[in-house]
C-alpha cells in the first residue's frame, strides 16, 4: 500500500480507456470463431499495463512498476538522474547500469527529486 507521501508516475489513462473500447471492439470478432479468442488477450495486456506500470517515487527510494513485475531501488544505489533523447526520465545506478523510469518524463524531473527529500518542487508552468 504506498504511503501518503509517495508521488506516482503512471502513463496517460487515455490508453487505459482505448484499450478497454478496443476490447469492446474485439468481442464481436472472438466470439465468431474459437481459434480468434486470443484476440482479446491484445487488448486485455495493454489495458492491465496502462493500469499498472509506472514509477512510485518515496524518500526511502524508487519503485518501478512493470506488467508483470516490479524493482525497488533505494536512493543510494541511484548516481544520476536525467533525460534521454526522446524526453523519457532516466536513473544512473553505481553499477553503471541506466534505467528507463516508466511514465516519468523530463519535465517530471523536479517531483521525483522532491519526492527524495533532496530538492523542492518547482511550480507548475
Amino acid at each position: 500500500m504506498p504511503r501518503s507521501d509517495t508521488v506516482r508516475f503512471r502513463h496517460h489513462q487515455a490508453i487505459l480507456v482505448a484499450a478497454i473500447v478496443a476490447t469492446i471492439g474485439a468481442l464481436p470478432l472472438a466470439s465468431a470463431r474459437a481459434y480468434l479468442l486470443p484476440v482479446l488477450l491484445v487488448p486485455v495486456t495493454v489495458a492491465v499495463w496502462a493500469w499498472r506500470a509506472g514509477t512510485d517515487a518515496d524518500d526511502r527510494g524508487l519503485r518501478l512498476r512493470a506488467l508483470a513485475g516490479q524493482r525497488r531501488i533505494p536512493w543510494e544505489q541511484v548516481v544520476e538522474l536525467g533525460s534521454d533523447p526522446r524526453g523519457r526520465a532516466v536513473a544512473q545506478l553505481g553499477d553503471g547500469q541506466v534505467l528507463v523510469l516508466p511514465a516519468v518524463r523530463r519535465q517530471d524531473l523536479p517531483r521525483l527529486v522532491a519526492a527524495a527529500g533532496r530538492g523542492e518542487p518547482e511550480p507548475a508552468q
